[in-house]
């Protein structure tokens, strides 16, 4: 497959609204693909490198080469120059690179120079892509979504599962099965704004378990081999010693837990979220590592015991399971309401909700009893709530949007009020807004504009934001040292002048 089909499928996909479009789009490319080619283009559209990252900045693509005249570049050439490209390392790697880039630069025509740079810089986003692309593959394939999402939740990632359904036809996806050692898609939530609208809304027995503010992992034991990833299926094994001598005290020998990686002060209470991520980030010294920051499991769910998968279970069963594996200090608490109609039972789990925050976590999750697993899809089964933080915060700057937002002023420059009447970045986001305020903010932002470098326009500090988050955490990226976790527009608050922003000393003192 050419490239150029790959970037105009790219271009259109982005300016279509409908998701019903954006998967007949898809579906046209797959089957036309090589099986071979459908996991680079599904990578590729995503915004994603399968070599991960490979040393190219905006610097190195600065000044490209003149532009092909016509489409010669194919998706699988593509890739083996960008292979090259990653491979590069040591004394002069940087000129290597450069050479490497050029090359592959003035092989393509320019509408697939503009697609490489976004590509390379991170800034091809489709919106959901992963999931429109599942629909498309198996729109292709003429076999039923559901049957192939339950093989990219088995198998972790829809690349290969794409590649071997369109070679060898829908019986195919038969030998993906669970299998101890391989990662599985985590099964995630739906929001609802309290306990009582979540219970409501299952109208079914429910748990209602604590939601911990710390790492999720998913552990695997075969036998003596343990293995644990993270929510993106990374194997951090090597880093987590203590996990690893936590699972080989249960007993049983072959079994897959989901659950938290959580670190605790000496009063019991969660550390912030950022210092159990730089634990289980951290690959230096393990040791060390682990003597400064201990950090220790606590399970919510099982999806195999004795080497039998428990995916299909309902929610009670497997939690019967759990509670046959794994001691209660190492699961979460929870409260069980077996009738959503009934106000002495609804205050109880709201009370629930109340005595997790006041430990120090999150929220809760609210889980139908009945569900099973469903791995790697965002359930109706599960719902979380959790205090939802406000800020009035100051629009800096914007960043020009893509795609179907090309021309408007989409990811913004957050600031809050300094005592000196300056402006602090606390960070920057896109979430939130509707297509009506991307063209009413971009009006008033070219109204106040300063500065345009043709990426990002600076502005005068004059229009206020209300923002959404769900917390800070420490960044050296920022100067304040934090910056806001999750952060989304609520709505514009032009009734607010700048000086009525919220202060760096309320968003520190606060700490979401």
């Amino acid at each position: 497959m050419l490239l150029a089909r790959l970037a105009e499928v790219s271009r259109e996909v982005a300016a279509a609204s409908a998701r019903s479009r954006k998967t007949e789009l898809l579906a046209e490319v797959f089957t036309g693909a090589d099986p071979d080619e459908a996991a680079l283009v599904i990578s590729y559209l995503a915004g994603r490198l399968p070599q991960g990252r490979i040393g190219v900045g905006h610097r190195l693509l600065a000044d490209p080469p003149p532009a092909a005249a016509v489409p010669a570049l194919t998706v699988t050439a593509t890739d083996a120059a960008l292979t090259a490209l990653a491979g590069l390392s040591g004394p002069g790697s940087r000129a290597g690179r450069k050479r490497l880039l050029d090359e592959l630069l003035a092989a393509a025509t320019e509408g697939e120079q503009r697609f490489l740079i976004r590509l390379l810089t991170g800034e091809v986003r489709q919106g959901a892509l992963d999931a429109i692309a599942l629909e498309a593959v198996a729109r292709a394939a003429g076999t039923p979504a559901d049957a192939v999402r339950r093989a990219v939740m088995l198998k972790g990632s829809l690349p290969p599962v794409a590649r071997t359904l369109l070679a060898e036809g829908p019986a195919a996806l038969g030998r993906f099965r669970l299998t101890i050692g391989t990662p599985v898609q985590p099964m995630l939530a739906h929001t609802a704004k309290s306990v009582t609208e979540a219970v409501r809304t299952l109208a079914a027995a429910c748990a209602v378990e604590e939601k911990l503010d710390g790492i999720r992992v998913q552990v695997h034991r075969d036998g003596d081999a343990v293995r644990v990833f993270t929510r993106s299926l990374d194997d951090i094994t090597a880093r987590l010693p203590e996990v690893t001598e936590a699972a080989r005290l249960l007993p049983d020998t072959h079994f897959i837990l989901d659950g938290e990686l959580i670190a605790l002060t000496p009063d019991g209470r969660p550390v912030p979220f950022q210092d159990t991520a730089a634990r289980a980030g951290s690959r230096a010294d393990v040791a060390a590592a682990r003597a400064a920051r201990p950090v220790s499991p606590v399970w919510f769910d099982v999806l195999a015991a004795g080497g039998e998968s428990t995916l299909d279970l309902p929610g009670a069963r497997r939690h019967a399971v759990l509670a046959a594996l794994v001691p209660e200090s190492l699961r979460v608490r929870r409260t069980v309401v077996t009738d959503p109609g009934d106000p002495a039972q609804l205050a109880a789990a709201e009370e629930f909700l109340a005595a997790t925050l006041r430990r120090g976590h999150e929220g809760v999750l609210v889980k139908a009893l009945d569900a099973p697993y469903a791995a790697g899809r965002r359930g109706r089964s599960w719902l979380k709530v959790k205090p939802v933080h406000t800020l009035d915060l100051v629009i800096l700057a914007a960043e020009w949007g893509h795609g179907r937002r090309t021309g408007l002023l989409s990811n913004l420059h957050l600031g809050a009020r300094a005592a000196d009447g300056t402006f602090v970045m606390l960070g920057k986001t896109f979430k939130g807004l509707t297509d009506a305020m991307l063209r009413e903010q971009t009006v008033r932002l070219r109204e106040l504009a300063v500065e345009d470098d043709g990426f990002t326009v600076r502005v005068r500090p004059e229009l206020v934001v209300e923002i959404a988050h769900d917390g800070l955490q420490r960044s050296p990226r920022y100067p304040a040292g934090v910056t806001l976790r999750f952060a989304r527009v609520v709505r514009h608050r032009p009734d607010k002048a700048a000086g009525e922003a919220d202060t760096v000393e309320r968003v520190l003192a606060e700490g979401g």
